[in-house]
């Protein structure tokens, strides 16, 4: 979005309107405020553009998330570039493909856990078969015959536009930095197989999306708060660890990005779009998946600074309440100005007690989802919640119960792969 100047034009030209002044009709100021707000979400008119940005790969991929509510983005007009022809590509794309050819060439060894490492081609893989596949290309599982290790790896196709490639190597680099973190999906290696490149990922088992839907929908169960407690501990860190060791946010958590496997192992995941913290501040805004994103993050007054991560700590708070509750906390929406209104100027979801949820967990769910930024806490506050604490203290057997359910996932047919969105 433009940087507006002082006296309340863009940067464009655009005039923008002034706040209401106090002693306004609420009825006036309430209507002024919206009106302000359609206005600056787009001048053009366009539902998803903050100045009708390109909608991002996010944007796309909401189409088939049952969270953005039936609510279709503008398709992007984008040519697509055969990726090793660099005739076809502009000087920045051709850029980007080289920093991603290197990135790659640079790790062209297989390494493992246990800090074994391994030369390996194509051929040292057997395709298991397809158990993914999505805006990239397909996701497969494979065995490494040398070291009998089974990985998803991503088939990402020679086929991509500018947009796909910066996000494919924000997400490579995070992976890459982050192996020595418990609660970030590792990567093993990667490699270029006729122009398409392979990268090879630790095997997660499903997503949280899927898991919390099969236990309440076709189970009638509830997630027991134990187990939320390990789910949320090991977001927290992971979350925490990319801001303190790579100084990013997340920018699209949501459960579609929590995975899960029978080893009782919690990972987070994509990060295609996490965005560099400058002095700890991000500033672009049509990143990430609207229904989760933070009231900060939406509002184009309160924004214009920019936001940091007590962003991604609301939308752990939405995480947290759809999880616990096995419903998204707000109700669907009949248009995208309808749902931006609701977040920025409705009251907060809120978690109670009488769920049977203990009053720790309420309060940190709460805590998390709290309007006002500048009193929304940091992870180190989180950190050092007694809800975090105790659940980080307390001994569960995560991976009996991952297993169980995931067993009977799969007796029902309804086991599916975390990795369907490449």
């Amino acid at each position: 979005m433009s940087n507006n100047d002082s006296n309340g034009s863009s940067s464009s030209g655009t005039a923008r309107p002034s706040l209401p002044q106090l002693g306004m009709r609420q009825d006036v100021v309430a209507t002024e405020k919206k009106r302000q707000l359609k206005l600056a979400i787009d001048p053009s008119g366009s539902p998803f553009g903050f100045n009708s940005p390109i909608p991002t790969l996010q944007s796309l991929r909401c189409e088939e998330d049952s969270k953005c509510n039936g609510l279709t983005p503008k398709q992007p007009n984008l040519q697509r570039v055969r990726l090793p022809n660099t005739e076809a590509m502009s000087e920045k794309s051709s850029r980007e493909r080289l920093k991603i050819c290197q990135t790659i060439q640079s790790t062209g060894k297989l390494q493992l856990s246990g800090n074994k490492v391994y030369d390996f081609t194509s051929d040292d893989l057997q395709d298991l078969g397809e158990i993914g596949r999505g805006g990239f290309g397909t996701v497969n599982k494979m065995l490494h015959r040398s070291s009998d290790t089974v990985m998803a790896v991503k088939r990402i196709r020679s086929t991509v536009d500018e947009n796909e490639q910066k996000q494919l190597l924000m997400d490579l680099d995070v992976v890459m930095k982050s192996n020595e973190c418990p609660y970030i999906v590792q990567f093993y290696g990667a490699l270029f197989k006729e122009g398409d490149c392979w990268i090879c990922m630790e095997l997660m088992d499903t997503s949280l999306d899927k898991f919390y839907k099969y236990i309440y929908k076709k189970l009638d169960q509830r997630i027991p708060e134990s187990i939320l407690g390990k789910i949320t501990v090991a977001t927290v860190k992971a979350l925490n660890y990319l801001k303190e060791k790579l100084k990013i946010i997340h920018r699209d958590v949501k459960p579609s990005n929590i995975l899960l496997d029978s080893r009782g192992n919690i990972k987070l995941c994509d990060f295609g779009i996490s965005g560099q913290l400058v002095d700890s501040i991000a500033k672009t805004r049509d990143a990430g998946c609207r229904p989760y994103m933070a009231p900060e993050r939406i509002d184009p007054v309160r924004g214009r600074g920019g936001y940091d991560v007590r962003s991604d700590v609301w939308s752990l708070g939405i995480t947290l309440v759809e999880v616990a509750t096995g419903r998204f906390p707000y109700p669907r929406w009949s248009s995208v100005f309808e749902q931006l209104c609701q977040v920025v100027q409705g009251d907060p979801p809120r978690l109670q007690t009488s769920n049977n949820f203990s009053q720790h967990f309420v309060n940190f769910v709460n805590t998390c989802l709290i309007k006002e930024e500048n009193q929304r806490p940091k992870y180190n506050k989180l950190l050092e919640h007694v809800f975090i604490k105790r659940s980080d203290a307390e001994s569960v057997d995560v991976a009996s119960y991952i297993s169980e359910i995931m067993a009977a996932m799969e007796n029902d047919g309804a086991f599916m792969s975390t990795m369907d969105d490449p």
